[in-house]
């Protein structure tokens, strides 16, 4: 059933486009730096300005700027679709014809949004890493504490990053998800994530509300930027994973309750 639900996602057409347009934006902004002779020190998101000078940091400067917006609008799609997108088109009561019952269901429709997370950053992070590696320069890798790692040391280090984002986008795929669960649009539920997703944002920029940013799912996002140190320093990505543990679980929880309840009629 979940090999199903996996060639079911991944041969639909729009997440093929999806995941295409994804991988297009490391390469447009490697591209843009080529051709521009790269930014001026110190200007632009962490690691653009260490691009030029070797090709392996593309895929961690693809993976800081498609965090914020790209990434999360992706799984918002997939996994306010999940649900809804099977009610609104009056497939769901097929599917609960098979002897699987609703929790297994609800069980391959989330293990198929943890995929596409997983699948959505490493297409963008190997993108920036072939592109940036093809442009320009590849060589040692200097970590933030000044230092310097062989390149495939480099590249392991950009996998455990990579790992750590799509990590990171669980928390809001279990809100996504549970709205997929409320509502038969699916339309709706991406706009419900989307709404929250900028909110916690505006709100973790308030340095008023320092007290309650902490618990905000988007606060130690870019954490992994911690794993390009010579040693890594973990608090802030454990405190990350913690967090979206707890969103995963509550989220996750109320989708079930919610699924396992409510009326299919379409």
């Amino acid at each position: 059933m979940l090999l199903a639900e996996l060639r079911h996602l991944f041969r639909r057409r729009r997440i093929q486009a999806l995941l295409v347009v994804l991988a297009l934006v490391p390469i447009a902004i490697v591209v843009a730096l080529k051709l521009s002779g790269g930014p001026t020190r110190g200007e632009g998101p962490t690691f653009l300005n260490q691009v030029t000078n070797n090709g392996v940091f593309a895929a961690l400067a693809a993976l800081v700027i498609t965090l914020p917006v790209f990434l999360p609008l992706a799984v918002s799609i997939v996994a306010g679709d999940a649900i809804a997108g099977e009610t609104g088109l009056g497939t769901m009561r097929y599917l609960l014809i098979r002897p699987a019952g609703r929790s297994r269901l609800l069980a391959v429709k989330a293990a198929t949004v943890v995929a596409f997370c997983f699948a959505a950053t490493a297409v963008v992070a190997a993108a920036g890493l072939i592109v940036g590696s093809i442009l320009f320069p590849v060589g040692r890798v200097t970590t933030l504490s000044g230092d310097t790692l062989s390149v495939w040391s480099g590249i392991g280090r950009i996998a455990i990053a990579a790992l750590l984002v799509a990590l990171s986008l669980l928390g809001l795929a279990a809100i996504s998800f549970f709205a997929s669960t409320l509502t038969d649009v699916a339309i709706g539920a991406m706009a419900a994530t989307l709404g929250i997703l900028i909110l916690s944002g505006i709100l973790d920029a308030i340095p008023q509300l320092s007290a309650i940013q902490p618990w905000l799912f988007t606060h130690n996002w870019l954490s992994f930027g911690d794993v390009m140190r010579t040693h890594i320093t973990w608090t802030g990505i454990t405190k990350n994973l913690g967090l979206q543990a707890g969103y995963v679980v509550v989220f996750t929880s109320a989708a079930w309750a919610r699924f396992t309840s409510r009326d299919v009629l379409a």
